[in-house]
Order: structure tokens, then sequence, then C-alpha cells
């Protein structure tokens, strides 16, 4: 058995594969398979260990440690393939850590022999989780200014039991990039803030189209989040509004000057008809 995976290991190029060959190698001799492919899938700090392969008549347990602490077992003996690591890694976002899985077989007693391991590569969470995709919060187009205020994400890290914004976390390291553009056309400005505002000059009385990204210029890897959903002003709007009010202010002006004719019409009626029997009635002979 031990050639037959000698030549598997000599024939294959891909690392994975090795890899696999390897883990052929302890399921020969223990039973056990040991995980490969260990990757790190985080977004705005929630952060999740995930491995191959599915096990059989196996279990794994996670363990994580930063670079100057003990290990902290997690996930224990589980049947997934992936494990939650949050709560450790948002309690210091700047430190690096490293993780591992244990295999070992289902039934193993707590006397068995030590588990085996794969280690995980390093993770800096500061410099390599995802931005998620931001969210417009308000905008606002006024004559030629256009206003955009964007919606800081919130995390799992905490400060004195509040959780915190991405703002809150990364400072003036974070950046928001608009792109912005006319209705009619395609082509795109773009504007950035190291706040969530953006106040930017357009054409009066132009739709605008626009959309924002998640931006940290000081990382090598990882800089920008995707481009939140885009957003149009609906300027046709605003003029609707507008003669609305002109109409309805006009309609009610016609109402009042029809009601105070109406009045001065019908005083002027009276007034004519009481002179009329006036005119009309006999002479009192004294």
């Amino acid at each position: 058995m031990f050639q037959g995976i000698a030549i598997q290991i000599f024939l294959l190029e891909n690392k994975v594969h090795v890899i696999i060959a390897l883990s052929l190698l302890f399921e020969g001799t223990t039973g056990v398979v040991v995980a490969y492919n260990l990757t790190w899938k985080s977004t705005n700090f929630k952060t999740i260990l995930e491995w191959e392969p599915k096990p059989i008549n196996h279990v794994y347990t996670v363990q994580i440690s930063h670079r100057l602490g003990n290990w902290k077992s997690k996930c224990f003996s589980t049947t997934e393939t992936e494990c939650d690591l949050t709560d450790e890694i948002v309690k210091d976002v700047k430190q690096t850590y490293l993780a591992r899985v244990l295999s070992k077989l289902a039934n193993a007693t707590s006397s068995a022999a030590e588990p085996v391991f794969t280690n995980s590569p390093e993770f800096t969470p500061y410099l390599e989780t995802n931005l998620g995709q931001p969210t417009i919060k308000s905008f606002e187009q006024v004559g030629t200014k256009l206003n955009v205020t964007v919606q800081d994400a919130r995390t799992l890290v905490r400060k004195n039991g509040t959780f915190l914004s991405l703002r809150d976390v990364f400072g003036k390291d974070l950046t928001y990039i608009l792109y912005y553009w006319k209705a009619s056309s395609t082509g795109k400005k773009t504007a950035k803030t190291n706040t969530n505002e953006f106040l930017v000059d357009v054409d009066k009385g132009e739709n605008y189209c626009f959309s924002v990204q998640a931006v940290i210029p000081s990382r090598n890897a990882n800089q920008k989040s995707p481009e939140s959903p885009i957003k149009c002003t609906t300027h046709e709007r605003g003029v609707f509004r507008d003669m609305f009010f002109i109409i309805g202010a006009v309609v009610f002006l016609v109402i009042i000057f029809i009601i105070v004719l109406s009045l001065s019409l019908y005083k002027c009626k009276k007034t004519r008809a009481r002179r009329s029997r006036k005119e009309t009635s006999p002479l009192n002979v004294a």
C-alpha cells in the first residue's frame, strides 16, 4: 500500500493532491483522514474557517491561538467542515491568528493516541477581512448639489459592551468612493471622503445615478468592497411636486375670488332690491 501511495505523490504535481495522498496514508495506518485546504472566510470580521474533506468515520476539533497565546478548542468533535471563530478573533482584530484542525476516529476513547492535525495559514483580521457591500443611507439633490450619506456596517467587534461599526474599527483608514453619473449618460465621475458624507456639484435639472464603495488604501490586498446597489435621483418628481403646489395655490385663490365675488354680487343685488321697493311704495299722506 505504501508503494502505491508513493507513486501517487510522485505523479501528482498539484499541492492539494499531494495533501490528499498523504491523507490516504494516514487513513491506511490509523483510519483517520487529516483535514486539508484550510481556508479563512471573513467579511466585516465575521470569520469562519473552512476545510475538506467531509468526514466518514472520524470527527474534527478546531483549535485557535494568536502568536503568543495558548491553543483554545472550538467546534468539538464536529462532523461539519467549517467552524465559526468570530468570537475569538474579535477580541483583538490586529493580532495574527493560527488555527489547526484535529482529526480523530468518531469512536476514539480519551486514552487513544494524539489526534493528527493540519495547520491553517496565518490570519490577521484587521488586514485581511473582506469589506462588505456598503449601504446608502440617504441622498438628496438640491439645485446644483448632490448630498449622499453612507451607512456604516455594524461588526461583531465590541468595546465597552457596544458593537462597533466599520468606521469605529478602521477610523481614518476607511475611505468611501462615490461613483456618480448623469442618468442620461455613462461617463462616471468619482469623489472620495474619509467621513460618511459626500457633497458634490451637479448640473441643475439633471437626474444622477450613483453607487459607493468602501476602500482601505493602506492594505496590500482586499482593499475594496463590492459597490453598493445603484441609486438615482428623480428630478421630475420634484418638479411635479412644485407644480402641484403652484396649481393648488392658484385653484385656492380662484375659489376665494369666486366666493368673494359671489358675496359681493349677492349684496349688490339685495341693495338694488331694497332701493326698488322704496321707490315703488306709495307715499304716506299726513
